[in-house]
């Protein structure tokens, strides 16, 4: 069994196509990675890659793409809907086969020496690698973005894990980590009110009464003149994407607002959208390892 770790960077870059060309060259260059996906969306002005590699490689992809958007990106021109505080804005890695999550959490510190050593930016640690309970929620390591951080590092609860208590003037700071896959899913809205958005993902989102495992923003998409709820769902077995998607069609009707359609970001795991077909599908004595053919032919090889 080969020996796999899944990364996803986030840049906070989504139009400029000459940066973006220049990640994709840093990333496709190591041996034993693969570049799997670049989501790019010009509204966020940001950048979902997915990598999978052995964790030596994965180790230095990650790091090159630091070296490489820290270079190329000046967080101080940045605008954008999505928050943001770094031009490398979080790397997370992912066990997959043969890999365990401590594993992943040794990458993550290692990446983070290196990223504050070699090119200055201070890291701070969340999820998994965190190094204390209000650090593990990336939403709250985030919350100031880059205009706000400057003086949130100040406070001692804020210190960075690596490097000095100032962001890099350019490339601000980045938040590292090791977690389990999660499915970043977006719902669009029917109207340009983005009210409703952000009232929809109130009533969703876990921190605010909703559902324990989804994390959720009401985002204005600029260019489509829509808003969107923006999730990330980080166990999509516990809070499946069809409970979500029907929650966010609940909240929506009460403003006479519709779905026009939803999005994935990124990779996802098979079995989030098989669930979500059976319960569409109203399926009966379903059993997707016996009834989905890739599963006999991923048994076979």
């Amino acid at each position: 069994m080969p020996r796999l770790v899944e990364c996803i960077p986030n840049f906070s870059e989504g139009r400029n196509r000459e940066v973006l060309g220049a990640l994709e060259k840093a990333a496709q260059g190591v041996k034993g990675v693969t570049l799997l996906d670049v989501h790019s969306d010009e509204s966020h002005n940001r950048s979902v890659f997915t990598l999978l590699g052995s964790p030596e490689g994965i180790e230095e992809a990650a790091f090159r793409l630091a070296r490489t958007a820290t270079e190329n990106i000046d967080m101080r021109t940045h605008r954008g809907e999505h928050p943001r505080m770094g031009a490398t804005d979080v790397i997370p890695f992912v066990p997959l086969t043969g890999t365990t999550l401590d594993e992943c959490i040794r990458i993550s510190r290692s990446v983070a020496k290196r990223v504050w050593e070699v090119l200055g930016v201070p890291v701070i640690l969340y999820e998994g690698s965190a190094t204390a309970p209000h650090r593990r929620n990336l939403a709250d390591v985030r919350r100031g973005q880059f205009e706000g951080m400057s003086e949130k590092l100040l406070e001692e609860k804020w210190a960075p894990d690596f490097g000095d208590r100032k962001i890099h003037p350019t490339a601000g700071i980045t938040a590292i980590g090791a977690r389990m896959p999660l499915v970043a899913f977006n719902v669009n809205l029917e109207t340009g009110n983005i009210g409703i958005a952000k009232n929809i993902a109130k009533a969703i989102r876990g921190s605010s009464g909703g559902y324990r495992d989804c994390k959720a923003l009401g985002i204005m998409l600029g260019d489509r003149g829509i808003a969107q709820v923006s999730m990330n769902i980080v166990d999509y077995e516990g809070t499946p994407l069809y409970r979500v998607f029907e929650a966010i069609r609940f909240e929506a009707a009460r403003y006479g607002v519709g779905i026009i359609g939803a999005e994935l970001v990124g990779l996802t795991p098979a079995k989030a959208l098989l669930d979500t077909a059976a319960y569409y599908l109203k399926m009966e004595n379903y059993d997707p390892f016996r009834q989905v053919l890739e599963y006999h032919l991923i048994k076979e090889d």
